[in-house]
């Protein structure tokens, strides 16, 4: 058997809690200690684990092999920058950093210790959208809504940098193009930053994305659609559900007969186009949690020397386009 790669969890808040249980049950690693500013929550998720807790991430063993950054977006850079310069792999959690210029910082101290960097876009790693890239559709319009109740988390940054991101990722994976212009509208309603957005994008391949996401919705939804020239993936994340539709053998006949039929008959035959003009078929979501995926992802290509699979460099792009979009909407004043 591979022996377990010693592991470390800096920031162990809601979520870095789950790094940190995730890993400790991992027969991939072994977690070596946890770090928090509040001490006293080190020492009980430390307790909680069997593992050491500090107060400072100067204090990880240099035995460590590989951490997690989950402390507040402010502060990545802070925290992931002499790991990495020391040749430490890390997974910082999106987004990448605060902004541009720590990002910058991250991806330098990681070229100059040689060390992975992996970003933690945890949607990447869901089973639909994994589905979805193994197909290799080649998307015209994809169109997503994340909205999301008030949560009182995350209250450093606003829902471009919070919620959007993660869509933002998607879109610019699956499209593989530039940007070439966007449209924006949002705002502040209830914090200091925008908790509303919405934003067109419009690519130089010709593609076309609309992307929506709320922080002050009353109930959650995380949905995501694409069209290619050929088909059509509509997918619930919060359902975990989703189907593709596509041309069938059919097709071709079908479209002749369209034109000789009269549209009372064809409203009496429901299944003349869901017959085998479209194949309608639901996707096999199964497999692993997205978050577990994505840190079995990390360590794995921390122990085969391999690139991550959400790069330090996805991570920067997905930054500077929610940079991009939250300036948009910061002209407007509203």
């Amino acid at each position: 058997m591979r022996r377990p790669l010693k592991v470390a969890v800096v920031g162990v808040g809601h979520l870095g809690r789950i790094h940190a249980k995730i890993y400790a049950e991992n027969e991939g690693s072994e977690l070596v200690c946890v770090v928090d500013a509040d001490g006293k929550r080190a020492a009980e998720v430390a307790k909680e684990h069997g593992c050491r807790g500090f107060d400072d991430p100067a204090r990880i063993p240099d035995d460590v092999e590989a951490v997690s950054v989950v402390v507040p977006t402010i502060h990545h850079a802070a925290v992931a920058e002499p790991l990495l310069a020391r040749g430490v792999p890390c997974l910082v959690e999106k987004p990448l950093a605060h902004d541009l210029a720590d990002a910058d910082r991250i991806l330098a101290a990681a070229e100059r210790g040689g060390a992975a960097l992996a970003v933690g876009h945890v949607e990447r790693f869901q089973p639909g959208l994994r589905k979805v890239r193994e197909l290799g559709l080649r998307p015209r319009f994809i169109e997503c809504h994340r909205l999301s109740t008030f949560s009182f988390r995350s209250m450093d940054i606003g829902v471009v940098h919070d919620l959007m991101i993660h869509d933002l990722d998607l879109v610019l994976d699956l499209v593989g193009s530039e940007v070439e212009s966007l449209d924006a509208a949002g705002g502040v309603i209830l914090t200091d930053s925008e908790d509303l957005a919405s934003v067109r994008l419009v690519f130089a391949n010709g593609a076309r994305a609309n992307v929506t996401a709320s922080r002050v919705s009353l109930s959650p939804m995380r949905r995501f659609r694409l069209f290619s020239a050929s088909s059509y993936v509509s997918l619930d994340f919060t359902k975990n559900y989703g189907l593709i539709v596509r041309k069938g053998e059919g097709w071709e006949r079908g479209r002749e007969e369209l034109k000789t039929h009269d549209p009372a008959e064809l409203a009496a035959r429901q299944d003349f186009i869901t017959g085998d003009m479209l194949e309608v078929d639901e996707l096999d979501l199964g497999g692993d949690r997205p978050l577990q995926a994505e840190l079995d992802s990390f360590l794995t290509a921390v122990r085969e020397g391999a690139t991550p699979e959400v790069t330090g460099e996805d991570g920067r792009r997905a930054l500077a386009l929610a940079d991009r979009i939250k300036a948009e909407l910061h002209a407007q004043a509203w």
